[in-house]
């Protein structure tokens, strides 16, 4: 059982989407890209949308940017957040079949979705499919043996990270990437840490928000909402002592199509 993007699970993933890391994430994807005036862009699993109107932006009133996503309360953020980009086109399909044109795109980017889809090589055929030669593939994805929180019972913080293991298809999918890339023709594949360390809880701080959200996923889990409650009371009291930590290590990986 993986996230329900439709629930208020989704909810919690755009709050993460609005934090610090989250812009961080977004603007290291703008500087990989190399958009051109007039480009033609697909974002595969484009959630509520907050990468589209940087997009736009970039490729201009002659460009189109195609946002792609299987779910529609997604989606519905999205159209209301690209309201005033008629150059942005939303599209309520899944990542291996997303009936463009092949070879209509200068760049495809995928920000924490590829992960989430059971049969990625499909997702990377149509990626290959609807790239022009030359096309740019720019991709974050993140490293979940990596990702960590730190200051709870050690016995009790394990049991909850090992229910969230079960959140997503593929743990360690940037270790398998620049492979099935190289298979697919892509070249100059390279690969850049985005890693992080929060060491506070406060409003702004994505650690709060995925605090909420492997809560709630372990409780679907069969773990007990004491279990739950006990893990989240120790977070609070470790930051209040000094001694609370969150780690992720998302991974940017950047190709080009022969």
């Amino acid at each position: 059982m993986g996230i329900d993007f439709d629930s208020d699970l989704g909810k919690l993933s755009r709050l993460m989407a609005e934090s610090i890391a989250g812009t961080t994430r977004r603007n290291e994807i703008l500087n990989e890209m190399q958009i051109q005036a007039g480009d033609v862009i697909i974002d595969i699993g484009c959630g509520a949308g907050y990468l589209l109107p940087h997009l736009a932006k970039a490729v201009g009133s002659s460009g189109t940017i195609y946002g792609l996503d299987p779910s529609k309360a997604q989606l519905e953020q999205a159209s209301h957040r690209c309201s005033e980009f008629a150059i942005i086109k939303l599209i309520e399909r899944s990542a291996d079949d997303s009936e463009l044109q092949s070879d209509c795109c200068n760049s495809a980017t995928s920000t924490q979705a590829l992960e989430y889809i059971p049969d990625v090589d499909l997702a990377l055929d149509e990626i290959t499919r609807v790239l022009k030669p030359g096309g740019a593939f720019v991709n974050v994805s993140i490293l979940w043996d990596h990702f960590k929180f730190y200051g709870a019972d050690e016995k009790l913080n394990e049991k909850i990270h090992d229910a969230f293991k079960a959140h997503c298809n593929h743990q360690m999918l940037p270790m398998e990437l620049p492979g099935k890339l190289e298979r697919r023709g892509f070249r100059n594949i390279k690969d850049k840490s985005l890693a992080f360390v929060i060491t506070r809880r406060d409003g702004n701080s994505p650690a709060r928000f995925t605090e909420a959200i492997m809560a709630n996923f372990a409780l679907t889990q069969g773990m007990s909402e004491e279990e739950v409650s006990d893990w989240k009371s120790q977070l609070e009291k470790a930051e209040q002592q000094g001694r609370f930590g969150f780690s992720s290590f998302p991974v940017l990986t950047s190709a080009f199509l022969n």
